[in-house]
């Protein structure tokens, strides 16, 4: 697992680019927000959701092959669109044992679509792998094939990855991650309310169906013995909310420390293993789990090692497998448990395997098409401004004192600033791409695998990316202390830079304002200036800012999404507090531009109106149920609409723009109201 720690804009499943307009496929120029999509019948006092974005809702149902549909998704398909003229282009200099990095993608995506020889195949290509499990007879063979598999094909109990060290971060450190779970959270295992009943009693028979597609005369048995197995896992497992404390999940041990934690557990010939016997000190940020992992090894048999790991092998290859596999595969996690009514057509999974493997590659071929140099000049100009308006609202605040705001100032001025795309693209040359689509899936595991081993223990690339360019996201990275803006998402719907600043402060520029504000939000106020965990508030700030922010935690707690469904405030906390900041900010910041201090009106709004219209009609989206109540457990993110309610109501700014008095319903009461930035 290559685990980057960084904080997201969007949700976790998008990855996306660029579309021209917002509502259908109907091509226009691009107004910043489409009036179209508006349902002027409903007051924005009232729900300014409904009024921005409440037509184009009626108008749009979500298609058979998506789980939601609104303008992330919308971008994502039109991404894909592109990315696919850049594949087409590589097809065309497909070859066998290619060497150029056109040559490689080409190849990958061919044999990827060549559904024939995949049919044919069916389980085959993992014979090998699932003989070697087979051969499983002791607990050194058993960890001598996790290592195995972690550089090949999946990590059955736990991650191993490197990231910045987050106490000395010029440098790489090795990390444990907790892992071994099927479903998409530990509390499916462990709740008992009616949906995760329903869930684990679908798992069953979902497991039941996999292994009889493998083959296995006993699938019932089997299957039992998997959900046992991880229904033990999840006990020892951190929940998400455990897992948003940096400084719990902060545990540097060498490995001897390791080896009385989790004794059950040869760490030393599992780090031979997998080429990192070298590695002195490895940050292990569930203690709890590996010790817990530990006692597992010797409470379960050799034998039901065996079932879980062929299951974790099938299950995490399934997707490169013949259809039957992949059929069952979608039938549980996309139609069952997020509602998703067909499976996406062929060409595009196999573009996104594509595009995982050889992201920067493609990325390099993308940007040449799609960013023109002048996105990114003007683009870097607004980052600026926001990063100005940043230290004012720091030095404005009225509950931080000097002290604090002093150090705040100067984590603020070391922000690092990327966007566009890497100034040094990564080298594909010894990656290996065959006739055989498993192959090339282990082979570009092993690649990663290795690419990761050689950053442990050594300085940061500085120039290293956690994304693509042709993802439609951003993040902020804690340890780096950087924010970053991927080439796709500077664009229309959130940023181009032909329009005036009233979209691209009230889009884009919200956005740049919510990935800063990451940097002081729950998590990111706990790193320093250098990246390093690092406690510089005072503890009457530190007070101040946590009573700010349990009312947001109680004000998104109170919102019902869906049937009983809350939003969970504690888990989208950092999100949403990044949402007020990045409005707050970009907002400041917009108003020293000349369009809001001429207030000309513009398809019938002011600048003001123009600015939050646009931060609304991002949001939009319609989404299934199913795939709404799964978000709300596992997202760390507010669903779309509560994006667009919950902050707004909190903004003076918002109420001046378009008369929201007290009373409203897009007005909080005056005691409940926060302003953090």
């Amino acid at each position: 697992m290559k685990k980057l720690i960084f904080v997201t804009l969007l949700i976790a499943i998008v990855s996306f680019a660029i579309i021209t307009s917002c509502s259908k496929s109907e091509a226009h120029v691009p107004v910043g927000f489409d009036r179209a999509m508006m349902d002027t019948t409903v007051a924005p006092q009232d729900d300014f959701y409904q009024y921005a974005v409440g037509k184009w809702l009626k108008e749009n149902p979500i298609p058979e092959d998506q789980t939601l549909w609104g303008g992330f998704v919308i971008l994502y398909e039109e991404t894909n669109n592109q990315v696919k003229v850049i594949i087409d282009e590589a097809v065309k200099e497909a070859k066998p044992n290619p060497k150029k990095i056109i040559e490689k993608v080409g190849l990958f995506y061919s044999v990827g679509m060549d559904t024939t020889k995949i049919e044919e195949l069916g389980l085959t290509p993992l014979n090998k792998e699932l003989a070697r499990i087979e051969a499983v007879k002791t607990k050194t063979d058993l960890v001598k094939e996790i290592a195995h598999m972690s550089q090949y094909t999946t990590s059955p109990l736990f991650y191993f990855y490197s990231s910045v060290d987050a106490k000395n971060s010029d440098y790489e450190i090795a990390g444990i991650w907790q892992g071994g779970l099927g479903l998409p959270d530990r509390d499916y295992y462990l709740n008992e309310d009616g949906r995760s009943k329903e869930i684990r009693e679908k798992y069953i028979s979902h497991l039941t169906n996999m292994f009889n597609l493998m083959g296995c005369d006993v699938s019932e048995k089997q299957a039992t013995t998997v959900m046992n197995i991880e229904t033990e896992v999840a006990k020892v497992s951190n929940t998400r909310l455990e897992n948003r404390n940096p400084q719990t999940t902060y545990n540097k041990m060498s490995v001897s420390e390791i080896s009385k934690v989790a004794p059950n557990f040869d760490w030393t010939l599992y780090l031979s293993e997998i080429g990192a016997g070298k590695v002195d000190s490895i940050n292990v940020n569930q203690p709890k789990f590996i010790s817990g992992i530990s006692e597992l090894l010797n409470k379960i048999s050799i034998n039901d090692w065996k079932v879980f790991l062929k299951w974790d092998l099938v299950r995490s290859m399934s997707p490169y497998l013949s259809n039957k596999f992949v059929a069952e595969r979608f039938d549980f996690g996309g139609k069952f448990l997020s509602g998703q009514e067909v499976n996406r057509p062929r060409w595009k999974r196999v573009l996104s395997a594509t595009n995982g493997v050889m992201g920067e590659a493609i990325g390099q071929l993308y940007v040449a098409k799609h960013f023109p140099p002048e996105a990114k000049s003007r683009a870097t100009k607004i980052v600026e401004s926001l990063k100005v308006s940043m230290g004012e609202s720091i030095k404005n605040n009225t509950w931080m004192t000097d002290v604090t705001k002093k150090e705040a100032l100067k984590k603020l001025a070391s922000f690092g600033v990327k966007i566009g795309y890497t100034d040094k693209w990564r080298d594909y040359s010894g990656l290996e791409v065959t006739e055989n689509y498993i192959q090339n899936i282990m082979n570009s595991n092993y690649f990663d695998h290795q690419e990761m081993l050689s950053k442990i223990d050594k300085p940061v690339r500085d120039w290293e990316w956690g994304m693509t360019p042709q993802t439609v996201n951003a993040y902020y990275s804690p340890t780096r202390n950087e924010i970053v803006f991927p080439a796709a998402i500077l664009q229309f719907p959130f940023y181009n830079y032909e329009l005036d600043d009233a979209i691209n402060y009230g889009a884009m520029g919200a956005v740049i304002g919510h990935e800063i504000t990451h940097g002081f939000d729950d998590q990111g106020k706990q790193y320093d200036a250098d990246g390093n965990i690092r406690d510089w508030w005072t503890a009457e700030d530190t007070k101040n800012f946590d009573e700010r922010v349990k009312v947001i935690i109680n004000q998104f707690d109170e919102y019902v999404a869906i049937d009983t469904f809350h939003v969970n405030g504690a888990l989208t906390q950092g999100e949403n507090v990044a949402d007020l900041g990045g409005l707050t900010v970009s907002y400041n910041a917009f108003k020293k531009t000349e369009q809001y201090k001429s207030g000309k009106i513009i398809d019938g709004f002011t600048p003001s109106q123009r600015f939050f219209l646009a931060w609304a009609q991002v949001w939009k989206n319609n989404i299934r149920p199913d795939a709404l109540k799964l978000r709300l457990k596992t997202d760390v993110h507010s669903p779309g609409k509560e994006r667009v309610l919950g902050p707004l109501s909190n903004l003076p700014a918002f109420f001046e723009a378009f008369n929201v008095k007290e009373g409203n319903a897009m007005r909080r009461p005056k005691d409940k109201l926060v302003k953090i930035w």
